[in-house]
């Protein structure tokens, strides 16, 4: 068995909050086992005077990261599973999923209690477009502004006056011990989540069976089939964070109950549903579910924003 694992991971502190969770159980699980901590700030980190969807996408806070793997300076990445691309790179695999944290978004406030409580023109900060496109369809009042930056300072923007509230994923400030923040939460219903939100990937590479098999613990079989629904979902659509889509796949005894949207960003047009199957066909619902979305109109959405 290796004696060491490097563990590459951004330098936010809800990374290396995710890197040290790991780090805590792999030397729970094999004592003798030393793990050291890569900390890398990505291109995704350092540019955030723009929205991400100008700036290349969600890619860009995993791949250097993924780079780090590829050269082998690093064994393994920690991710929030929804800030990766549908598709690893050749050469890399998600090695392990966690169990899903709270997967809803956080309605933040210092000031009023909820979303149906802000004013017409209320100034929302968001960094994602699909957070944007479903305010927009359901409060087409509300001023959304670019929100960048890690939890904190998303935080202190709110506190400093610049927004009336923002939308922060549940699991982040859970996480960081920030629960305390959130002054309410947005229903599933209300806002479809990213896909894997509140999940957290640990990539290898492919041909690092070692490393794979150390890994194994940590996988939770049940959120992994889910999340085979939710990727595909996203890798039909294209998605990243460029695409107004989000997709929420839940286990029921078997079973899992996908629904998904695709929107335009000004949310005038947005197509939802959902469908349920057994659980071992899980990519075919993911799949599915982007066919039927993608047919009733989410498609002309998709094709105008790639001419923007």
């Amino acid at each position: 068995m290796k004696n060491k694992i490097t563990i590459a991971t951004r330098e936010s502190l809800l990374a290396l909050w995710q890197a040290h969770y790991v780090e805590n159980r792999l030397k729970e699980q094999y004592p003798g086992l030393s793990v050291e901590l890569l900390p890398v700030t990505t291109k995704g980190d350092q540019i955030l005077d723009r929205p991400l969807v100008e700036i290349g996408g969600k890619g860009l806070f995993i791949k250097e990261l993924e780079v780090i793997l590829l050269e082998k300076k690093a064994d393994i990445a920690v991710h929030s599973l929804k800030d990766m691309t549908a598709k690893c790179p050749d050469g890399l695999t998600i090695a392990a999923v966690t169990k899903r944290e709270d997967p809803r978004d956080a309605f933040v406030s210092n000031t009023f209690k909820s979303l149906d409580e802000l004013p017409h023109g209320a100034r929302v900060g968001t960094s994602s477009l699909r957070r944007q496109a479903q305010l927009l369809h359901w409060r087409p009042d509300l001023t959304i502004r670019s929100l960048r930056g890690n939890v904190q300072t998303r935080l202190r923007h709110l506190d400093e006056g610049d927004f009336d509230a923002v939308i922060l994923a549940a699991a982040g400030l859970k996480r960081l011990g920030l629960g305390d923040r959130i002054t309410s939460y947005i229903s599933t219903e209300d806002s479809i989540p990213a896909a894997g939100q509140g999940v957290m990937a640990v990539e290898a590479r492919s041909d690092d069976q070692e490393t794979l098999d150390l890994l194994s613990f940590l996988h939770d079989e049940e959120v992994a089939s889910c999340i085979r629904a939710e990727r595909t979902f996203l890798a039909r659509v294209g998605g990243d964070c460029k695409v107004p889509a989000g997709i929420y796949a839940v286990p029921e005894k078997g079973h899992i109950s996908v629904k998904a949207f695709i929107a335009s960003p000004d949310g005038k047009k947005l197509y939802r549903g959902s469908t349920e199957g057994p659980i071992s066909r899980a990519e075919d619902l993911g799949s599915a579910m982007a066919g039927r979305l993608l047919d009733e109109g989410g498609r002309a959405v998709l094709e105008k924003l790639q001419k923007i």
